[in-house]
């Protein structure tokens, strides 16, 4: 391990949360979305145009590595033909039941105390996320009692910015306070978080193996991780404590 190393930063999704499927969960998800925007349309020819919007969004986000506020997703990408005047407020937690419709968030289970351990350690933490609600994590910080881990959080509905563009890992640097360098990056996509945290110079990147050798599209990575870790508590093997 890289010595020099004083900060690590930690993706979200499917690093130190997985989704769990919940039926009932995401149904109740469903029909409050649908009551909250005064849904005409049957509940499948509604969510058949949201999950098309959806995926229209998520490729153009992808292509220009930017993402928008909550409110411009559903004002112009999710839901263009609602009343601006229904949608505007209600925008955060439309994101948030959007979010649900999928299933229960849920943390692995070595992830709080590592987390705290680390900090106990003398490593300074930090969250880069590319993500669609500007709440939802913060919240789960406060639920989980890990937000006094965290020194900064960056995600993407907030700067816009999105992984891998090294910019988002260098603005999160710079809001810690540490030289690229110094800082570690932990993620499970091995293209997106691969790519994005050497590109920006991190001295150390970390890939928390669980989705194969390719991204969830099909992507092969071009650069290869420092190391590979099957489980976050691998993590204390690797971020020996500070002097």
């Amino acid at each position: 391990m890289n010595r020099c190393i004083d900060t690590v930063f930690f993706d979200v999704g499917a690093t130190l949360r997985y989704v769990v499927e919940d039926p009932e969960f995401a149904a109740a998800a469903e029909r409050e979305l649908m009551e909250l925007v005064g849904a005409k349309e049957s509940h499948d020819a509604f969510f058949a145009k949201l999950n098309a919007n959806w995926k229209a969004y998520r490729k153009m986000a992808k292509e220009v590595l930017l993402d928008v506020s909550e409110m411009e997703l559903w004002l112009q990408y999710l839901l263009p033909d609602y009343p601006a005047d229904r949608i505007a407020p209600n925008a955060p937690r439309l994101t948030r039941l959007w979010r649900d419709h999928d299933g229960r968030r849920v943390a692995h289970d070595d992830v709080v105390p590592v987390l705290h351990e680390l900090k106990r350690r003398g490593y300074k933490l930090g969250i880069i996320a590319n993500t669609i609600t500007e709440t939802e994590i913060p919240d789960w910080m406060c639920q989980a009692k890990v937000a006094d881990c965290f020194q900064t959080v960056i995600l993407s509905s907030k700067v816009r910015l999105r992984k891998p563009d090294p910019a988002i890992y260098l603005l999160a640097a710079r809001c810690i306070g540490s030289a690229p360098e110094a800082c570690a990056y932990v993620g499970d996509n091995p293209v997106r978080d691969v790519e994005g945290a050497l590109d920006a110079g991190y001295g150390t990147m970390v890939l928390f193996e669980d989705a194969g050798t390719a991204d969830r599209e099909g992507k092969l990575p071009t650069v290869q991780p420092d190391y590979r870790i099957h489980a976050i508590s691998e993590l204390l093997d690797l971020f020996p404590p500070r002097r």
